[in-house]
């Protein structure tokens, strides 16, 4: 969208809490994630996709007291691994399944975990993971603070737990309108090739500095003339601009529709009256011509020699999920902008993703939009409207719904809380479960939404949510709905414990689920 209407609406949302989200604010931020041992652990996705000939980045994330060793058993020809950072780098030549045995290794142990490298013609094959400047930057980002971004992404440990993606949204070109003098300056150059403005200086060296942290790095455009912010848009330099993020060495790319909603309805890219955000009526029902510019960038980024995934933005307009794979889209955006309230929160995660799960598989995921714990605002940051048991909720829905999970806060302002929320690697394996089986409501009583998912080694993760202001007790026995058979062990995986096993034919399952607040299980059968 606009940038102000953007931001006006983040800050209306903001300023209209409603009742119900202040009665359920009381509860002061209490950790449920243990710390992570001193012996290694390793985490993060168990597959990974590359396609032939692009090159290869893949760090093993791995928990534990440092310094410590990393091993990789039956590495396929063409890749090679650093022992002392954990990067698996090269390129591969030809398609194919390989399965590598990773290992980790400090003074307090030794740990390996089966890992599948899988070279063919799809990448992202678990949801991406990472970090986006819009949500606390908006119109400041700057490659100072994407450099900040991508330090703190490792120095937290968060790059130990599977965050891999550092990702600038809006505002690294030039600005149509800006009264800001670092936004100033040509489109693009004699030849029609994108420029960046002054506060990105070398794009390319801004890349190599984030694959030197063993990270990835992506960029953001729109198929219109501009932005949603004002700035240059993709139109008409598709092509140009796909060669450029391929030369300069970016691996995520971000469409966001914004202008493109003028052209869709016939106006001509130099007509003053497309607005930088302009959704257009023609996009929102006829699916040709929504589809048309993210199926001619999704072509030539795959023409590039390099994997980049490819983010569709759309809003949803047109029923996105049912043809985003088509477009060589790899994640879309099923709904408008997230913002740090109850009320946004939970109607984009309760109400309008259900519709879109049976399209989400590997490689291509549903997008609810970016998270919205820590320090948050859209170029003010503040901390979170969000509650404790909102943000334990936000969490455990996007894991459940293989949504990609973007942080979008401040992260020099991290606390423990926060921290803590983005570090249960239990709760990031089901987001990352390679089965890629998005979660779907099974219950839906009154306050009650149960959602439900197969994870790959034959168990079942479940959300208990409370979407009431008052804590929840109840004695569940419904099990046939949650595709519980026998006798079943519960782990919370907050909490990271299991719970004595219950019998689903005749036992009952105690609850408590705070205000606004979250039960995530994971079920496993006894056998």
């Amino acid at each position: 969208m606009n940038t102000l209407i953007r931001l006006s609406l983040a800050l209306l949302a903001m300023a209209m809490l409603a009742a119900n989200s202040i009665a359920a604010a009381s509860v002061e931020p209490y950790i449920l994630t243990p710390p992570a041992p001193a012996s290694p652990r390793i985490n993060g996705a168990s597959v990974f996709g590359v396609r032939p000939g692009s090159p290869f980045l893949f760090t093993i994330a791995a928990t534990g007291d440092r310094p410590m060793s990393f091993s990789a058993q039956n590495l396929p020809q063409g890749l090679k691994l650093d022992p002392a950072t954990g990067r698996i780098t090269g390129a591969l030549a030809m398609k194919g399944e390989h399965i590598v045995m990773l290992g980790a290794k400090n003074s307090r142990g030794s740990v390996e975990k089966k890992f599948r490298i899988v070279c063919g013609d799809q990448i992202a094959l678990t949801p991406p993971m990472g970090w986006n400047s819009w949500n606390c930057f908006a119109q400041e980002v700057s490659a100072d603070r994407v450099k900040a971004a991508a330090n703190v992404l490792v120095k937290s440990g968060l790059a130990n737990h599977g965050w891999t993606y550092v990702n600038i949204d809006d505002f690294w070109q030039n600005n149509r309108g800006s009264d800001d003098p670092t936004l100033h300056g040509p489109f693009r150059d004699t030849n029609g090739f994108v420029l960046p403005n002054a506060r990105f200086p070398d794009m390319k060296g801004l890349a190599d500095y984030v694959h030197g942290l063993g990270l990835k790095i992506g960029l953001y455009s729109s198929p219109g003339p501009w932005t949603c912010g004002g700035c240059a848009g993709s139109f008409g330099h598709e092509q140009q601009d796909a060669q450029t993020y391929a030369k300069w060495g970016f691996d995520y790319f971000k469409y966001d529709w914004c202008s493109y909603g003028g052209i869709c309805d016939g106006k001509a890219a130099t007509d003053d009256s497309i607005s930088s955000w302009d959704a257009g009526e023609k996009g929102k029902s006829d699916v040709e011509a929504a589809t048309h510019p993210f199926r001619l960038m999704g072509k030539f980024l795959r023409e590039q020699k390099r994997d980049i995934v490819f983010s569709v933005c759309e809003y949803g307009m047109s029923e996105v999920w049912k043809w985003g794979a088509s477009v060589d889209g790899n994640c879309w955006r099923t709904t408008w902008d997230i913002v740090d309230t109850w009320e946004s929160m939970s109607s984009i995660g309760f109400d309008q993703q259900n519709q879109a799960a049976p399209f989400s598989k590997p490689g291509n995921w549903n997008d609810p939009d970016m998270l919205v714990v820590g320090h948050v605002g859209w170029g003010k940051p503040h901390p979170t409207r969000l509650t404790p048991d909102e943000q334990y909720t936000h969490i455990s829905l996007w894991c459940l719904l293989s949504a990609p999970l973007l942080i979008g806060c401040d992260m020099t302002k991290f606390d423990a809380f926060t921290l803590s929320l983005l570090t249960n690697d239990e709760v990031i394996a089901v987001d990352q479960d390679p089965l890629g089986k998005q979660a779907t409501c099974v219950i839906n009583d009154g306050d009650l939404r149960v959602y439900a998912r197969d994870l790959e080694d034959g168990s079942r993760a479940v959300g208990f949510f409370n979407r009431s202001v008052k804590p929840m007790e109840l004695s569940f026995k419904d099990f046939s709905k949650l595709g519980l058979a026998g006798k079943q062990t519960p782990r919370d995986l907050w909490r990271q414990k299991n719970l004595a096993a219950v019998n689903t034919a005749m036992g009952s399952l105690p609850l408590t689920i705070p205000a606004h607040g979250v039960v995530l299980y994971k079920f496993t059968t006894v056998k």
